[in-house]
């Protein structure tokens, strides 16, 4: 069984982003990039079938960015075999542009499983997979959070979370397969992981031609909060809180 991993390089959940002077980028001073949280536990996962004997080769695949070769390298002392990174230089890409030129890469390397995070934390689409499995005429299987074993060499049993609860689903290759929080727990790179990783290969290629279905106007900061009011003290504030809450915010 060969997996891909669509990987995303996105700033650092702790940086404080801002827009650049263009207004349809972010201003990259200070911001530190890792892989998108969600494709990390992705990764893990099918590292995790390759160490189990279930899949033969673990591929990472990235649009973005010549200096992501950073986290295609991280990826790989982590676990994975070798990286596609799919290299420009565009300022934006709506999701629909984005699945169809991960779908041509994903055309060429042929997996049976395509993993990805069910969202990039950048921009919260979670529309990529989706459209990735529409474009392939893949099975597809979202908010996986567990894979209970290979039935024959064509399905994979998973548990995917809904509302309230999980269901059980056999899901035929070639699939993709969106990872939830609790599929894996990352691990950190070995220094005997990060030496292998300088020698693995990671190829660099011009993505597919792909026009954006939407576009971005503009980037802009959220508006400040307003400022708290204490409205009271203990049981005294109580009355005065009902207040707000029915009259001003009208909320009761």
């Amino acid at each position: 069984m060969k997996i891909v991993v669509c990987l995303k390089r996105v700033p650092d959940t702790t940086a404080k982003i801002k827009p650049a002077a263009d207004g349809r980028t972010v201003d990259p001073q200070g911001v530190e990039f890792i892989i998108s949280p969600y494709d990390e536990i992705a990764l893990e996962k099918a590292v995790q079938l390759k160490e189990a004997g279930t899949a033969t080769q673990v591929t990472v695949l990235c649009l973005g960015p010549a200096n992501a070769t950073k986290e295609l390298r991280k990826a790989m002392a982590i676990g994975a075999d070798d990286a596609v990174l799919l290299t420009e230089d565009r300022d934006f890409r709506d999701p629909a542009a984005t699945a169809e030129v991960l779908a041509a890469a994903l055309t060429e390397l042929a997996p049976d499983v395509v993993f990805c995070g069910w969202k990039a934390i950048d921009n919260d689409s979670a529309t990529v997979a989706g459209m990735i499995a529409a474009r392939l005429d893949f099975a597809y299987a979202s908010f996986v959070v567990g894979i209970e074993g290979v039935e024959g060499q064509n399905a994979l049993r998973v548990r995917r979370e809904v509302e309230g609860t999980e269901e059980q689903v056999l899901v035929p290759a070639p699939c993709v397969l969106t990872a939830q929080r609790g599929l894996a727990e990352p691990r950190f790179a070995s220094l005997k992981g990060i030496m292998k990783a300088k020698r693995k290969p990671l190829e660099t290629k011009a993505p597919a031609d792909a026009e954006n279905a939407s576009d971005l106007v503009a980037l802009q900061p959220p508006p400040p909060r307003a400022a708290g009011r204490i409205l009271g003290e203990g049981a005294a504030g109580v009355p005065e809180l009902v207040r707000v809450l029915r009259d001003d915010l009208g909320v009761l």
